[in-house]
Formats: C-alpha cells, structure tokens, sequence
C-alpha cells in the first residue's frame, strides 16, 4: 500500500472515531486541557506561597541587618569612650602629670603677686577688643562683649599677657603656642612650663586630644597646651562658670578621688571660638591626696571616625544612604551626617527645603559639621530618649522616607540615642527585585507550560513499548541502557530524558562509589582497618587485644588558671595551639594520638604499627612535651604544667558507643599510666618499673613513689 494510501486510511479511521465519540473532545484536546490546569494552577500556587514568604523574608532580613549595625556601632562607641576616660586617667596619674601640677600650681600663687599695669590691662583689652572678639564674632555669627572674657586674677591676666595674646593668628599661631612654653619673662611659671610643659604638647601632638588643660583646685585654669583665652581664667567665678565643663569640673574635684573621672556631653566651648567641644575630666595626684585636675578635649573626629566607620559605610553594609549617627537629649546631632560628607551643597539644599532654618543649613554648609546644630526630632529619637529601642519606617530628619533602627545609648555621662537609618528604596529594592522577577517568572513559567502542554498533547499514539522495556531494563541495574530515537516529537523528547536519566544515574552511581571509597580513607583515619572491617560488617562488641604496646596518658596543670577570665572562643583557641603542637610531637615520635581531651592527651606506640622501640619512642614523645609546653608558655606568658605517665604492656582498643563513633583504649597499661602520673601531684613525666627497665640507659630517673595496682605495689620512676 502507497503511503497516500495509509495516510487516507488514518483519515478516514480518525473520522470514524469522532463519530463514534458523537462530537466528544478527543484525547489530544483532554490531554491538554488537564496539562494546562494542573500546571497553572500549580504554578500560581506555588508562586504565591514564595513569593509571600520570600518578600516577607527579605523584609525582615533589611531590618535586622540595620539593627545589628546599630547594635555593633553602640558597641563600638561606647568602647571608643571608655577607652577615652581610661586613657585620661592614666595620663592625670603618672608622675609627669603629677610634677606638672604641683610646679605650675606654686608657679601660680606666686604670679599673684605680679603686678598688672594700666598700661598692660589696656594691652590686654585691645588683644580681645581688636583680634579675639571679632574672629569669635566672625566663627560664631554672635555678638560679644569686649571684656567679658579677661581673668579677674593679676595671674590671669599676666599669663594672657605673656602668652595668649601671642595668638594673633587664629589658623596659624594656635601651632607656635603649642611648642611655646617659655614666655621668656624669667618667673618661675615659665620655667615649670619650659621644664614640664612638654607632656601637654605630647597630649595633643602624639595621643591626639585637641587641647589639655590644667586646673587647681580652686578652679584656675593654671597651664593650656595651646596657652588661649581659657588660660588664667576660673571655671569657678569666671565667664565659664555656667558650662557643662565647669559643673563636670566641681563634680568631679568634689570627689577628691584620682578614681574619679568627669565626661561632658558636647557644648560649644568660645575658648576654641565656639565649635562644639567634649572633655573628659581626670583629678591629678595620687593615693594620698590630689592637686589638681586635667582636662582633655576629645575630638570630634574620634566620635566621627567611630559612628562612619572612617567613612567606610557601603563597605559595612550600609549601602549608598545608609548611615549611624547619635542625638542628644536637646534633640541635636553628636556626629556628622553621611549626606553632609558626602554632598555638603545638596544636604544644605534639602535642609533649607525641608524646613530647617536657612541660617543653621547654612552654618553646617560652613563648618561641613552637624555636631549641635541639625536637629532630629524623629519619632525614632523620642522613642530612644523614653528608654525604648525598636525600629521603624517614616520620615527622617531630612524629610526623605528611611527605615531607622532606634536604641538608647549606655554611656555614663551622656544621654544620648543611637540611630540607624537607611533610605526605604534602597533597603527594600531586593524586596522589589525579588517582586519584579517572581512576576516575570511567573509569566515565564506559565507561557512555558501552556507552550509545553500544547506539543505534549499534539501526539499521543506513538508506542511506548521501547521505553517501559528500557525502564526495566534500569531497573534491574542496566544503567548502560540508551533508547533509540526514532521520531522528533514528545515521545522523542521523554527517550532523550529518559537517556539523559540513564547517564545521570550512572554518573551517579560513580560518584556514590568514589564516596564510598573516601568514607572507606575516613573511616581508617578514626580507626585501625580491622576495626573498621568490623564496624561496617555490623559487629555489636568491637574491641582488639594488643600486646607489647607502650601508653602515654598526659594531662595538663593550670590550664584553668591560664585561661580563666578568656571567652570561650579564647579558650578553645590556646587549647587547639596546644593539641596542635602535641600531635606534631607524636607524628615526629612515630606515636599515635588515640583521643584527646580538654585537659590531656592519650597516645600509644606500637598500638596500629607494632614497633620494637615502641617504649623508648613513647618516653621520648613524653619529654617533647614539655618543649611544647615551654614554648606555648614562652609565647602566651602562661604557666601550664604537664604531669605525664607511661607504661607498657597489653591494651584492648575498641569501638565505644556506635553511634557516635568513638575509638578508645583500655586496659592494664592505659590504667598504670594514669596512675603514675599523679603519683606525687607533681608536674613531671612518671614511668613505670617495666618503662624504666627498658630504658634506663637512655633516660635518668629518679624513684618517685609506689602505686598499688593488681594486689602488688609498683615503684614509679620520674624523668629527670
């Protein structure tokens, strides 16, 4: 028959069916419809459940990674500022300290004497008239009075005199003062500066503060690292005497303790021409009594360098906008903006447009500080200051929509809040991908599936015979099997698939055998192969007996001692170092490690590898242990000694608790080397009367003691 033939045969065999069917949807139509709902409704299904979770995930996912910044950088800060008054304690305590105030302290009560003229008051005067109070009025956008600021004491006004109005450059001389001690007057003030006034140029020059000042008792500002107008005034009577520095200076003097130490929160400090300045406060002298006290301006550029991470935000997980900063109780800055560093002209350009005052946008543009002048009156700052941390998704300080971690801040001296804020675009944009390619996909998989569905159901007549054979064949372990493929349509397809399973399988199964043969080298590396053997086999009771087998049993003294105090990462960290060198030693000794433990070690020779030396090998491991120790103590200042015991004889080794895969020793032997290491409680090697028999030609001993074991008493012998 012609193929024109068989094809109007087919024809004519569909048309009978379809009459049959009486105008019923066929096969190829059921096949599809079926295909296409199943898979869409699946696939919405499906698609639902993730993208739900995955967005909420996400979601959650932004928010805790601001917090954890938040989190890290209140750590950080709150160290930075510990550090501060630590240091500032240290500093007033030493003995430098200590000469600086008592010489500059009697150099003082005598300046009182000192007569001021008219001539040199009017000197004065003009100094503040002409050069301070205009340069102040110029930083400040204040006015001042002219004499507001000269000291009420002869020695005040001597010392502004002799050094202050030196200063009449403020960008320059502020330099030349700092290494200016001797005024070349001749008084015995100039002299204690020259002598001693070294140490404050050291504070600011090496330690980094940005000023020092010293203070008696009685509130006078006695020396200054930059010698300005602060210098001869009292914090007491004087023009300062309403700051938060005076008032942590009365404080802190009242304890009359060199314990104590005084930390202000920021205030604006005219001395240093009005920019907000923070000190912290440490008395001068010792146990006996104090003469003084230091005060140490902490720069701003500490706090910053902190809350920007050196300005190292994208780089800490903040992205382009994120940012850290903190607020005082007055609703200010303490740290700079992120935006104002990175684009001073538009953040001025924003604050104007969002409200905040031209003047003060303007002033931050000047000075590129937000530091007591943005304000931040933020839900998430009220939030803080009532003592709650959280988080929350509004408006920020510049009128933009972020997402803001909140907490209070810890830090005795200071109530300020700590704040993480992240634009809300760029902390939710994987959110957003992730919505975007969920649709995209979604649509995708539908188009694919319909698409599928619709080929899948073109053809379904084709015989399956060969691939139901070919499945057996798998299924009896031919996994060698390929399908022919004859014909380009789905059943073409599933042969390909089918073929492509095949080869998977095989690829597969290969590389399940070379598994099997790395858990075969793991195996053998926790056990002896014939343990193993029996392991595998399913024995219940795993053990061997070994003859001729010497046992080292080490246990570490004062480890405790050494480690007490370390976190637990510590801990575990000089405890490897030290199971680190140990298993070297028995690698170089040709011993085996049998297992270790937090506080000793238990190794064997000739257990694995019978060995003839296998005694003379375990006595030399024993002292290379103690070389390990003395180096670990040498490097690490610790004092951990080794009581160690060695013995010789017959060992059972086996496998202990199945599951867990625990290979042990046991046995006379492994009991006496326990024994004899604790035979006087002294740290030392301890051997046996067998050990020391065998090898008394190549170590000293020295008798030890006796331990009863087996009903009989066993003399111990120690290295020497």
């Amino acid at each position: 028959m012609s193929e024109s033939g068989t094809g109007n045969s087919s024809a004519e065999a569909a048309t009978r069916t379809r009459r049959f069917r009486g105008g019923g949807l066929s096969i190829q139509s059921k096949l599809l419809i079926m295909l296409l709902a199943v898979s869409l409704v699946s696939s919405v299904v499906v698609g639902a459940i993730g993208f739900i979770n995955g967005r909420q995930s996400l979601h959650d996912a932004a928010v805790d990674q601001l917090i954890t910044i938040r989190s890290m950088r209140a750590v950080e800060i709150t160290e930075a500022i510990d550090d501060v008054k630590r240091e500032a304690s240290l500093q007033s305590r030493n003995l430098s300290a200590q000469t600086l105030s008592n010489t500059m302290n009697a150099a003082w009560d005598e300046l009182q004497q000192q007569v001021v003229t008219d001539e040199q008051s009017a000197q004065l005067e003009a100094y503040y008239a002409d050069t301070f109070i205009p340069t102040l009025e110029a930083r400040a956008g204040e006015e001042y009075g002219t004499e507001a600021f000269i000291p009420e004491s002869n020695a005040g006004r001597y010392l502004q005199l002799q050094y202050t109005t030196k200063n009449e450059d403020f960008d320059a001389d502020f330099d030349e003062l700092l290494v200016t001690n001797d005024s070349g007057d001749g008084t015995s003030y100039a002299a204690g500066a020259e002598r001693y006034g070294d140490y404050f140029t050291r504070l600011v020059q090496q330690a980094g503060y940005e000023d020092a000042l010293l203070l008696n008792l009685d509130g006078d500002v006695v020396f200054s690292a930059y010698k300005g107008i602060e210098l001869g005034t009292n914090v007491n009577t004087g023009p300062y005497r309403d700051t938060v520095f005076a008032q942590t200076y009365r404080d802190t003097i009242a304890t009359n303790s060199v314990d104590s130490i005084g930390l202000t929160d920021f205030e604006r400090w005219i001395p240093s021409l009005n920019i907000p300045t923070m000190w912290v406060i440490s008395p001068v002298g010792n146990d006996s009594g104090i003469t003084g006290a230091m005060a140490l301006q902490v720069p701003v550029d500490t706090i910053n360098a902190v809350m920007t991470g050196s300005e190292g935000w994208k780089a800490q997980g903040l992205g382009d906008t994120g940012e850290v900063y903190l607020v005082g109780r007055d609703d200010l800055m303490r740290s700079t903006s992120r935006r104002l560093v990175e684009d001073p002209e538009d953040y001025v350009k924003r604050l104007i447009s969002g409200g905040i005052a031209p003047t003060i946008a303007n002033r931050i543009g000047e000075v590129k500080g937000t530091v007591l002048l943005q304000p931040v009156d933020t839900f998430a700052v009220s939030e803080a200051q009532a003592g709650r941390s959280g988080t929350v998704i509004g408006r920020d300080y510049i009128g933009g929509d972020s997402v803001t971690a909140y907490a209070p801040l810890e830090i005795d001296g200071l109530d300020w809040v700590i704040v993480a804020r992240i634009d809300t675009a760029e902390a939710f944009e994987p959110v957003n991908d992730f919505t975007r390619n969920v649709l995209l996909s979604l649509l995708g998989i539908m188009l694919g599936v319909s698409l599928l569905s619709l080929l899948l159901a073109q053809v379904f007549t084709r015989p399956i015979h060969r691939l139901v054979g070919a499945v057996h064949r798998v299924a009896e372990g031919d996994l060698d099997v390929q399908v022919p493929q004859g014909s380009r349509d789905e059943f073409g397809d599933l042969g390909s698939a089918f073929n492509d399973m095949a080869s998977s399988l095989r690829i597969k199964q290969d590389l399940i055998d070379e598994q099997q043969k790395e858990n075969e080298k793991l195996l053998h590396t926790l056990m002896p192969e014939s343990v193993a053997t029996k392991y595998k086999q399913g024995d219940e009771a795993i053990t061997e007996a070994h003859e001729n087998v010497s046992v080292v049993f080490a246990e570490l003294v004062g480890f405790d001692d050494a480690v007490r105090g370390k976190s637990a990462e510590e801990e575990i960290g000089l405890l490897n170092t030290l199971m680190r060198g140990f298993d070297e030693a028995a690698e170089k000794a040709g011993v085996e490690k049998v297992r270790t433990l937090r506080g000793g070690y238990l190794a064997s020779s000739g257990l694995i590898v019978p060995r003839v030396d296998n005694i003379r090998r375990s006595v030399e491991f024993a002292r290379n242990l103690l070389g390990v120790l003395e180096r670990f103590n040498s490097q690490h200042g610790t004092q951990i000694g080794l009581r160690a015991g060695v013995d010789a004889g017959t060992v059972t080794s086996g496998l202990v608790a199945r599951t867990s895969l625990a290979y042990d020793l046991w046995g006379d032997a492994v009991n006496l080397a326990y024994r004899v290491r604790s035979v006087t409680g002294e740290p030392g090697i301890y051997v046996s009367q067998n050990v020391r028999d065998r090898t008394q030609e190549l170590v000293t001993y020295v008798e030890a003691g006796t331990v009863e074991t087996q009903g009989r008493t066993e003399t111990v012998w120690k290295v020497v």
